[in-house]
């Protein structure tokens, strides 16, 4: 028994020293002290001795376990050690070198210039208020002064999902919702997406973004309107900004006009942007009809009010000089990040 005692410490310690993995001192340590193992072996072979020389025979036998189990612990730690090192050194960083440029997204021009008007109007105390795209018959038409049969119907082209629910319009549907809960004055902008059957060209689309406005109070006047939007022009296209307003019809405000600013681009003395006439048709607006008062239980004898509306692709397009619609909805990032 001594001489395979001395033969297998002499091998254990010559395979544990050749390690070189962590897969390899396992292996050898269920090799000699695993339960199956040559250690284990002969200290189940102790019964077959004379009982006098078990006791020298058990302590010699465990001498070597331990001195076997120490030195596949020592070879343990120094191969965990040195695979440490090694993938330190692999995965050394160089904090001299120089960072690499993060991708930002960047605001549509779109969201630029709502956000240009969200400011404007909020600093002269409107509330932003929006409404659903998906809308009934009678906010989006008939409460707006346009009954069945109304020529404006045929003009507008609208998308409808059935006889009485279709896509909005025009935003001014948020503007009868806000009516109808009598809070009164009102103050409000309200932006959205708006849906018409157009054909896609340069100028139109069948989706696109209207903000409009509403104000209700006791002695609004059409100089109110008139002063708001000069407010709006010059905050959005500089201070020598003028305004224009040119008669119209809207069956929800009465009277009503169409307004133009002056070119931003020639200051009014007429060139290409503005195709040589020194005016640019920027929204429609009015006073509120009697009758859309009348069908949201506001009394028009005692409060009057204006309304506006404005594309918001076209203060887009027209502030940042871009000559076709379609290019705000191809998300080519060459194109955005120009804004």
């Amino acid at each position: 028994m001594k001489e395979d005692l001395n033969r297998i410490v002499r091998e254990a310690m010559e395979a544990v020293s050749n390690a070189v993995t962590s897969d390899d001192i396992e292996k050898l340590r269920v090799r000699y002290s695993g339960k199956k193992g040559e250690i284990t072996a002969l200290l189940k072979s102790l019964k077959d001795l004379p009982p006098d020389m078990r006791p020298e025979a058990g302590e010699a036998i465990n001498k070597a376990r331990a001195q076997i189990e120490g030195n596949i612990q020592e070879a343990q730690a120094r191969i965990k050690e040195k695979s440490l090192e090694l993938k330190l050194a692999a995965e050394t960083i160089d904090v001299t070198l120089p960072g690499q440029e993060i991708p930002m997204g960047h605001s549509h021009p779109n969201t630029i210039a709502l956000r240009e008007l969200e400011r404007i109007f909020i600093g002269m105390g409107y509330e932003v208020v929006e409404g659903p795209e998906v809308e009934k018959d009678y906010y989006n038409f008939e409460a707006l002064n346009i009954p069945d049969g109304h020529p404006a119907k045929d003009e507008q082209d609208t998308f409808y999902i059935n006889g009485d629910i279709l896509l909005r319009t025009q935003t001014s549907s948020a503007q009868v919702h806000e009516m109808e809960k009598g809070r009164l004055p009102i103050r409000m902008i309200s932006p959205g997406r708006v849906f018409r059957s157009d054909a896609v060209d340069a100028t139109h689309s069948p989706s696109f973004h209207q903000v409009e406005g509403l104000v209700i109070d006791k002695g609004v006047t059409f100089s109110d309107l008139k002063g708001t939007l000069g407010i709006m022009a010059r905050e959005l296209f500089g201070d020598d900004t003028e305004v224009r307003f040119r008669p119209h019809h809207f069956p929800f405000t009465e009277p009503s006009a169409e307004m133009d600013v002056s070119c931003f681009k020639c200051g009014g003395k007429g060139c290409s942007f503005c195709k040589g006439e020194g005016w640019i048709e920027i929204l429609g607006c009015g006073m509120v009809h009697p009758h859309v008062f009348e069908m949201n239980g506001i009394d028009p004898e005692e409060y009057t009010g204006f309304a506006f509306g404005v594309g918001l692709e076209r203060i887009a397009l027209l502030k940042y000089g871009i000559d076709d619609m379609r290019l705000m909805y191809e998300n080519d990032i060459r194109f955005l990040s120009q804004f």
